[in-house]
This record gives structure tokens, sequence and C-alpha cells, in this order.
């Protein structure tokens, strides 16, 4: 069963940007819509002469980065919890 969806305007970069969304996540919408104005603002002010294309790409480009980043950190972290778990129910075993 679809739920009902909602326009939401979003604004980037000076620009106005229509979406469809369903009301659950609207404000979640907004937020990342703020985040990705504020990201593109900050490239777009370091090199004054790019066009809105080239911000958006090296603005996904950066996130995108960033993610993958935060993925392989968290994919490592993970990796040091199985082992200390595997390990920790090892010596459970031994002691049982």
């Amino acid at each position: 069963m679809s739920q009902e969806t909602h326009s939401v305007t979003v604004q980037l970069i000076g620009y106005q940007y229509r979406f469809a969304c369903q009301p659950a996540e609207r404000d979640e919408l907004l937020e990342a819509a703020h985040y990705l104005s504020d990201r593109m603002s900050e490239i777009r002010d370091h090199g004054k002469h790019l066009n809105l294309e080239a911000v958006a790409v090296m603005t996904a480009l950066n996130l995108s980065h960033e993610l993958l980043r935060q993925q392989r950190h968290a994919a490592e972290v993970d990796a040091i919890i199985s082992r200390q778990v595997r390990d920790l129910l090892q010596k459970v075993d031994e002691v049982l």
C-alpha cells in the first residue's frame, strides 16, 4: 500500500526545486536540502566562476568521498567488534 505524497519546495544555493515525498520524510528532506545547499555554497564561494552544474558535480563528488570513507570506517569498526565478541565467546566457552 503506497502512502500519499506531498510536494515540498527546497532552495539550493538560490534555486528552488520541488520534490514529492511522503509526509514522514518531509523534515529529513528539508534537513538534507539545507545541508546540501550549505555544501554547494562552500564550493561555489571557493570557485566563483563555476557554473551550477560544476558546483553540483563537485559537491556530489565530495559527499560521495565522505560517504565511502565513513562506510570503510564503519566496516573496520564492525570487524574489530566482531573479533572482540568472538574472542570473548571463546573465553566464556573455555571457562565453561
